[in-house]
């Protein structure tokens, strides 16, 4: 089985051949537009038109916009790079349970997961969340919030 990657960026999807082909043992950035985090899907995801893609460090601390983030929340980079991803987005899991601290700390994907939505200055709005631990040294996560209705 291949071991695909998706890009938060552009949402471009690859194979673990196609991250390490030539003579560099580096894994490259996007293939498609250059950004350079890609996260490691265990098993085949498609996220939805009107997804939005956050990626964080090891401390939950945004790091990257990604694809559909501002169209969603109304909020650049400028404004929250640095920042909690939980203060930002102000997330309210339906059964109260923190999944980002979750998927942090025990390094597992945690997926369809009923949100509320709170990012700053904006009305909350009802949201699915799928968590990805990145799987390298450096540690992070890949936060995909995909409005309902």
């Amino acid at each position: 089985m291949a071991h695909l990657f998706i890009c938060p960026n552009c949402g471009n999807r690859s194979t673990a051949s196609e991250r390490t082909a030539g003579f560099r043992t580096q894994a490259k950035a996007c293939g498609k537009c250059g950004f350079g985090f890609l996260f490691e899907l265990l098993d085949d995801y498609y996220p939805a038109p009107n997804a939005a893609f956050f990626v964080c460090d090891r401390q939950g601390r945004l790091i990257g916009l990604g694809r559909g983030s501002t169209e969603l929340t109304g909020l650049t980079e400028e404004r929250v790079i640095g920042r909690s991803v939980q203060e930002v987005l102000g997330l309210r899991f339906e059964s109260g349970d923190d999944h980002v601290a979750t998927a942090l700390e025990w390094g597992v994907r945690v997926l369809n997961k009923p949100v509320e939505v709170n990012a700053e200055g904006d009305l909350p709005a009802q949201a699915t969340a799928d968590l990805f631990p990145a799987y390298d040294d450096d540690g992070g996560l890949l936060v995909v919030l995909t409005p309902k209705g």
